[in-house]
């Protein structure tokens, strides 16, 4: 995500007087924002509030001839988050619009982005860390395309792992001088569309097996252990996925199929323990279909050597 001088909340009023941002900062680039930041730009998006700029200014800025149109998240798939390092998801979304409105226009900002509760008072919201690319491919039709942007150790709490919905916005300046003393907000263009279309958030799991012993006497018990974990982004580690249904699973050496053995349930820890007798050579794993909030997970075939 990207911090956005655009649009930000301020004692109950939205001041649009930040906007200032260099052509170049448009196309791309910036810090990265915080959720606080993301929260102010949605307050500011919501509408409800009087448009006043810091060093005063009258009016307030009409409904942009433009909307957003097939937009899609991740192509449609779940993101799925670990505990650290950066997930990076495509965002791709057409913006239908007035002949007069130009998109890639250097004084006018575009941005999609989700969020997780009411549009109105959002829970969470994620961005990228750039602005969409817009190309005209018409001259009422622009493509864009951007990222979703997220760092689970700064960005995501458990809470997260559920269904979002995007939202976008649209400030056209018309060349405004945002920095003035006494700006006309009425020619500022503004728009914004809710609910644009659905994403899901899960969390990372892991999943591990081990036969033993190894090798085996035909006919001798083997024990099959193993592990469900997934992350907990409110702690920043991995914890045991517990009373979780899990398939233990078997393939001869010189097969390519596995067929299920048995069904074993998670401990509250999240381990997994059975037994089976031995008696060809092949591999065991255990394989988790997933919930809505954790996707599916197979663990790597472990081989024993039946004697």
């Amino acid at each position: 995500m990207r911090i956005r001088a655009t649009v930000v909340a301020v004692t109950g009023a939205v001041a649009l007087s930040a906007f200032v941002v260099p052509a170049a900062q448009a196309a791309g680039g910036g810090a990265h924002r915080s959720v606080d930041t993301l929260k102010a730009l949605h307050a500011a998006a919501s509408g409800r509030s009087t448009f006043t700029g810091s060093t005063g200014g009258t009016g307030t800025p009409y409904a942009l001839d433009a909307r957003f149109t097939g937009v899609s998240v991740n192509n449609g798939k779940p993101i799925v988050a670990g505990t650290t390092g950066r997930v990076s998801v495509p965002v791709t979304f057409k913006v239908t619009h007035g002949a007069g409105v130009d998109v890639t226009a250097g004084d006018t900002e575009l941005d999609v982005f989700i969020y997780r509760g009411s549009f109105d008072e959002p829970a969470n919201l994620l961005g990228g860390d750039d602005y969409p690319a817009c190309s005209n491919t018409s001259a009422t039709v622009a493509t864009c395309k951007g990222t979703i942007d997220i760092l689970p150790d700064e960005d995501l709490e458990n809470a997260d792992a559920t269904g979002w919905k995007a939202a976008g916005y649209i400030v056209d300046v018309n060349d405004v001088d945002l920095r003035g003393d006494d700006i006309d907000y009425s020619k500022i263009g503004f728009i914004e569309n809710s609910a644009l279309t659905t994403a899901k958030l899960q969390r990372l799991s892991k999943l591990t097996v081990n036969a033993a012993p190894e090798p085996v006497k035909k006919g001798k018990t083997l024990t099959v252990t193993g592990k469900l974990s997934r992350a907990n982004w409110d702690s920043g580690t991995y914890a045991g996925y517990s009373t979780q249904p899990v398939k233990l699973q078997f393939r001869k050496k010189n097969s390519s199929t596995y067929t299920t053995v048995k069904t074993v349930k998670t401990s509250t820890t999240g381990s997994l323990k059975t037994t089976v007798k031995a008696t060809v050579d092949g591999y065991f794993r255990y394989v988790f279909a997933g919930t809505s909030t954790t996707p599916a997970a197979t663990a790597a075939g472990d081989f024993v050597d039946v004697k």
